[in-house]
């Protein structure tokens, strides 16, 4: 039966709003009883509650989200922070619109809060979610010491940690596209790696170096800024095509000064250990405490052994593999392609671009049900889920001949 049938057959003009007392007048109840129905509480029996819940649905009833908000102490609203400089980010649009769908269906609204906003209070939100939170970000900072319920999309390397946390295991699927990249052919791939600010940026960068240590491989790197532009991004890879491509001046020589541009990055040891390594987390990951310094320490190190030219590249800042690949092109290099985030624009480009798949929208859907779950009590402080990912192989790396 429509919703309109049902409001003519209970006497309900068509301009009148249904009530809870519109619901309990057809069910012959009182209000109370027909609001513990509605809400699964109470002590009402399930015939009751069944007949309640059917003339609801009878009348098209909806609930005044507010009020039951209001009756509960509750705000109705979480709070979203993601790095102001990753906005710009299709991951991170999908990531919010996965947080916001999950929360319209709590009947939620959501504020976003973004690190350049400095507040003085704390945000009017019953819980907060954190989007790849990056260390030294005071606001983060700020947000995790109000005490509200928190979730985090990867952990926070600092000293406090989220009440829960949503994370993926990204060095192990960077040692999956590595072996894709050795089976099409490749055995020297470098990478360029946003600073270890990040939980996900420093899980990439160790799986790298853990995949070069087990393959007897000289690591390749290059750092750059977490908002880096095309320019520097270009730079980094530039660098590397200089110090181990075409002219091989580095390996010639052992040479482990900057190649002169200064966004090509931080170098690394020439152990294979990132220069700022940090402390072990309990789980064994590594963050690092050197994160948000310059990104001018000097080339990648070469002529150790396990080196030769440059023929796979991996980019992991979000939008760098598509800045890099016509720079390859004009090159005339044969270099194998691949990303650590993918998005429309890798899937379109020419050729299409291997690339992990980050599932953002999933990702931002899991951690506003864990914060929900953290709120109703349902899931205990210090829930951890893991987020899966995957590598969708493409023509950029398609095998060498």
């Amino acid at each position: 039966m429509r919703a309109d049938e049902g409001r003519e057959r209970a006497g309900v003009r068509a301009e009148e709003p249904v009530t809870i007392l519109t619901v309990a007048r057809e069910a012959g109840v009182s209000k109370t009883t027909a609001s513990d129905a509605l809400r699964g509480s109470g002590r009402v029996s399930e015939r009751t509650r069944e007949a309640v819940a059917q003339v609801a649905e009878r009348l098209g009833y909806v609930p005044n989200g507010s009020a039951r908000h209001l009756r509960k102490a509750s705000t109705g609203t979480i709070g979203l922070h993601v790095p102001e400089v990753l906005t710009r980010s299709s991951y991170y649009m999908s990531f919010v619109f996965g947080v916001v769908e999950q929360a319209a269906r709590h009947d939620y609204d959501v504020t976003l809060i973004t690190s350049g906003q400095r507040r003085s209070r704390p945000p009017r939100v019953d819980g907060l979610v954190l989007g790849d939170p990056l260390s030294g970000d005071p606001v983060v900072e700020s947000l995790m010491a109000t005490g509200l319920p928190t979730v985090s999309c990867e952990r926070f390397p600092g000293s406090r940690q989220a009440d829960g946390v949503v994370w993926s295991e990204h060095a192990s699927m960077l040692g999956r596209l590595l072996d894709h990249l050795r089976e099409s052919g490749a055995s020297r791939p470098a990478l360029i790696v946003a600073g270890d600010e990040s939980d996900w940026a420093a899980s990439v960068h160790r799986g790298y170096l853990e995949w070069c240590a087990a393959h007897g491989v000289v690591p390749l790197v290059r750092r750059v800024s977490f908002d880096a532009s095309g320019d520097e991004v270009r730079a980094a890879a530039r660098a590397l095509l200089d110090a181990a491509g075409g002219s091989d001046r580095g390996t010639e020589r052992g040479d482990t000064r900057s190649t002169g541009q200064s966004a090509a990055g931080r170098a690394e040891q020439g152990d294979g250990r990132p220069s700022e390594r940090g402390a072990e987390r309990g789980d064994g990951r590594a963050v690092s405490r050197g994160a948000g310094q310059g990104t001018d320490e000097g080339a990648a190190v070469l002529g150790r052994g396990g080196g030769g030219p440059l023929d796979a590249l991996v980019c992991a800042p979000a939008g760098a593999a598509t800045e890099v690949a016509p720079l390859l092109r004009e090159a005339g290099v044969n270099v194998l392609l691949a990303s650590c985030v993918d998005s429309a624009a890798t899937r379109q480009s020419d050729p299409p671009i291997t690339a992990i798949d980050l599932r953002p929208k999933e990702a931002g859907a899991s951690c506003a049900e864990l914060l929900f779950e953290l709120l109703s009590g349902a899931a205990p402080v210090g829930t951890e889920r893991v987020h899966p990912i995957e590598l969708s192989i493409r023509a950029s790396t398609r095998p060498r001949p």
